[in-house]
């Protein structure tokens, strides 16, 4: 009797085993933030927690920019959020004006050259990005160590 016992524990535990495998991946993947619209501009912003910055990350492949917030911390970069973003095309025209929710923003852009301000901390960081058809552009924005947002 012990061994139909055991049979039964094991079939017990491998199924138990089974259903927390297949719904674990389920669990740990973050759903990404909305998409936003501002203007004819198509946007998602975020990334705050581990699961949602690795969703945003993978699903940057898909957008032709991402924008990356962070601030130099000694040996490695702290993520930035609250970073008031403006966008221009060659001509100068604001495409979009966003504040990040988060340490990313993934912006729906036609291909074209465009100027990015990006504001945290009192600091304006400018990048001038290329954005190709069918290769995603993204461009860093690292600020100082000690670089802290105002406190509200």
């Amino acid at each position: 009797m012990k061994p139909m016992a055991r049979t039964s524990t094991l079939a017990a535990t491998l199924g138990a085993l089974a259903l927390f495998c297949s719904a674990g991946p389920a669990m740990a993947t973050a759903e990404l933030p909305p998409v936003q619209t501002s203007g004819q501009i198509e946007y998602l912003t975020g990334g705050i927690g581990t699961q949602e910055s690795a969703a945003l990350e993978r699903a940057s492949k898909q957008w032709p920019l991402t924008l990356e917030f962070a601030v130099k911390d000694k040996p490695r970069a702290d993520f930035a959020a609250d970073v008031a973003t403006e966008i221009r095309d060659a001509g100068g025209h604001q495409v979009l004006q966003v504040t990040s929710g988060g340490p990313f923003i993934l912006a729906r852009l036609a291909p074209g050259t465009y100027t990015v301000d990006a504001t945290f901390a009192g600091r304006t960081l400018h990048e001038k990005v290329r954005v190709r058809h069918g290769q995603p552009a993204k461009a860093l924005f690292l600020w100082p160590a000690g670089s802290q947002a105002p406190r509200s």
